[in-house]
């Protein structure tokens, strides 16, 4: 494994690795770890439950506080169904772009993070220099929890975490939190004409949904917190994404299911708003029940994402303004794991080459431009911690 590969010899392998979220990615986790031990830095991965994919992290520098983390994830979102001109899994120069799935979101910033982790094992560091390299981030953040808390157990704690989500460099210090629930409605089937001796779920679930519109609503109507009103939009969203059930058009639905997602502005809280979606849901429920005794809703929640709320003189907010002399005001209403390092008592904010609006599209990309201007910082963020 050749330890002279650039950036963009290092973001073509990366795009090579098929590492869609329902499919392992080992392989990629793998190449890292050959990688790195190439440059006399040992790797450390965190397993998931059944050991088909892994977390990883590493350190070079001194065995010191006051580090940088560089935090990436390792999946990326699949590409049926989408029109591409380019191979996905192959990184195509042209017209100034980088063509590949995950190009921008976000192995183009693994890239960047790991060249960095490669120059630094060469330096003579004053602070470390850290990587994150998680799985399961497009599927609702999930491999990054366990990751970050292997790391506040065994690496000395960074000063600042840089997460390279696609913000065209700029210093983003807030997003929305998230949490998600799939919900099974499960009805009594009979025929449709005697339907008030049953209990149709899909008209069931239609009231829950009926609710989120309700909430919706009201939200938008509520004067958004001096905290909430920089977000578009400045308030906390309830959606629903998916729904499937029934078995025919004259019999009262056995089952329905749904995904019920709610997007929560900083300064709220997502246990809150769970805990008014299972009220909303005991209520239906009751009302089920009160017809047929069988009939039920189950919550399964399916992601947990905590907000990243703008921190007060915060360490990593300073190193990313000084690295990029951005002092604008820029937050997002996605969500990233960001917030999860945060929640674990790190300074944290998102800043990473690209547009997040070329992310999960067919033919992907990030420009040459923006990945170079991401080189760039790197260098001063490796010069920033050797001096």
């Amino acid at each position: 494994m050749s330890s002279s590969m650039t950036p963009q010899d290092i973001l073509a392998k990366l795009v090579s690795f098929p590492t869609v979220s329902r499919n392992s990615n080992l392989d990629l986790i793998d190449w890292v770890e050959g990688w790195l031990d190439d440059h006399g830095i040992a790797a450390h991965r965190v397993w998931n439950e059944d050991r088909t994919k892994a977390a990883l992290y590493a350190h070079v520098g001194p065995e010191v506080e006051g580090g940088v983390v560089l935090s990436g994830h390792t999946d990326v979102v699949p590409v049926d169904g989408q029109d591409w001109t380019t191979d996905p899994w192959a990184l195509t120069q042209k017209d100034g772009k980088l063509f590949g799935r995950g190009a921008v979101d976000m192995k183009g910033f693994d890239a960047l993070a790991l060249w960095a982790m490669g120059q630094a094992a060469g330096r003579d560091l004053a602070r470390p220099l850290q990587i994150a390299l998680s799985y399961d981030e497009e599927v609702g953040c999930l491999g990054a929890p366990p990751m970050i808390d292997a790391m506040a157990n065994h690496l000395p704690k960074a000063a600042a975490v840089l997460v390279g989500e696609p913000s065209m460099m700029k210093v983003v210090t807030g997003h929305k939190g998230g949490i998600g629930f799939d919900t099974h409605v499960q009805g009594f089937e009979v025929h449709s004409s005697l339907m008030h001796t049953g209990v149709s779920a899909i008209m069931e679930a239609a009231r829950l949904i009926d609710w989120g519109n309700q909430v919706n609503a009201e939200n938008r109507a509520a004067e958004p917190s001096p905290l909430a009103a920089v977000f578009e939009p400045p308030w906390t969203t309830l959606h629903i994404g998916q729904i499937s059930g029934g078995t025919a058009h004259n019999i009262t639905a056995k089952d329905c299911r749904f995904s019920f997602d709610f997007r929560v502005v900083p300064g709220e809280s997502l246990s809150d708003w769970e805990a008014r979606y299972r009220a909303r849901v005991a209520e239906v429920e009751a009302e089920m029940q009160a017809v047929r005794p069988e009939a039920r809703i189950d919550l399964s929640q399916r992601f947990h994402v905590p907000p990243l709320q703008p921190e007060e003189d915060g360490a990593a907010e300073a190193l990313a303004r000084r690295l990029t002399g951005d002092n604008g005001a820029h937050v997002v209403s996605y969500g990233t794991e960001a917030g999860q390092f945060q929640e674990r008592g790190f300074s944290v904010v998102v800043c990473g080459p690209g547009d997040i609006a070329q992310a999960h599209q067919p033919d992907e990309y990030i420009t040459v431009a923006q990945f170079e201007a991401g080189e760039a910082f790197m260098l001063k963020l490796l010069n920033q911690l050797s001096a």
